[in-house]
């Protein structure tokens, strides 16, 4: 087994880099516990230190929890390579009028999956972990920073290329799942990484319907689904993302990647345990969980790191 993938503090902590949590803001100005929530998960992340409820008030509601994302994203030490959109169970989608949710996927987290070969993934230890497959839409044109209303036919056309995928879920508070869908936005949408798989062949003629796939949890069947077990299917995933960047002020740009949301389910995970996805027609991504390696240093950034 030869590891390829591998979180951001787990590659800097194997080439013997230590990792300096920010502590300071320096772009849009947040409300005190708007940052102090922001804060406490970004330093548990990059410390993996387990959160044993969320890191203060839980917020009032999802544009709340969008600016604790932003915040967060402000203080991590990576640039954002893509967006996870997940899924909003029925009945909180009623209570919050939308069905999705949204986070980011940083560019150090993603990696790309080799035929035949185990892709390890770090998992926080007591916190929570999930596999999860899915079909990634890879962008091909930048999206107008103004632009705020979008079809599905509009959604469509903006992307280039379909991937089979997992999505490493992941996040230091092990209860966020059932906190629902505020406590999810606002710790990068419960998000640790990507690994990223074939292409499909001919996306663009077949219905999201066909595109199947079996997932694996140490070599018991976890779960069976294909890209259209979503409402609108994976075109309406991205087609809420772009309309919910371009009301943040982040439009998304040619060459994103856009993880479109659990096809077989969400299956949980420990370290030590391997996972396995099989894409009909499109071949398999294979993965082993590892635990995390802290390696940071609290306290103000001295340079990059």
């Amino acid at each position: 087994m030869t590891p390829v993938s591998h979180t951001l503090i787990n590659a800097l902590a194997a080439a013997g880099k230590e990792v300096y949590v920010p502590d300071q803001f320096h772009g849009r100005s947040f409300s005190a516990p708007v940052q102090a929530i922001a804060q406490r998960f970004v330093t548990a992340r990059l410390q993996g230190e387990r959160l044993a409820a969320f890191p203060g008030p839980l917020p009032k509601d999802l544009t709340e929890a969008y600016e604790c994302q932003e915040a967060a994203i402000e203080l991590w030490p990576d640039t954002i390579a893509g967006w996870k959109v997940g899924l909003i169970g029925p009945e909180l989608a009623t209570l919050f009028n939308q069905d999705r949710l949204a986070g980011p996927i940083f560019s150090a987290s993603v990696s790309w999956s080799s035929p035949g070969v185990r892709s390890a993934f770090a998992v926080f230890t007591d916190g929570f972990a999930a596999v999860e497959a899915e079909f990634v839409l890879r962008l091909g044109s930048d999206a107008p920073h103004d632009k705020v209303n979008w079809t599905h036919d509009e959604a469509f056309a903006m992307v280039e290329s379909v991937h089979c995928a997992v999505e490493t879920a992941g996040s230091p508070l092990a209860t966020i799942n059932s906190l629902g869908p505020r406590a999810i936005v606002a710790d990068f949408g419960n998000n640790a990484g990507l690994i990223m798989g074939p292409a499909l062949d001919q996306w663009g003629v077949r219905s999201p319907q066909h595109w199947r796939c079996e997932s694996f949890i140490d070599g018991a069947s976890a779960g069976r689904g294909h890209g259209a077990v979503s409402p609108g299917g994976p075109f309406e995933s991205l087609r809420f993302l772009l309309a919910l960047n371009a009301r943040r002020g982040r439009p998304l740009k040619r060459g994103d990647l856009v993880s479109t949301g659990a096809v077989t389910g969400v299956h949980e995970i420990r370290a030590g345990q391997s996972a396995q996805v099989v894409f009909a027609d499109a071949g398999e991504i294979m993965c082993v969980a590892e635990p995390f390696i802290p390696a940071v240093h609290s306290g103000a950034r001295s340079g990059a790191p």
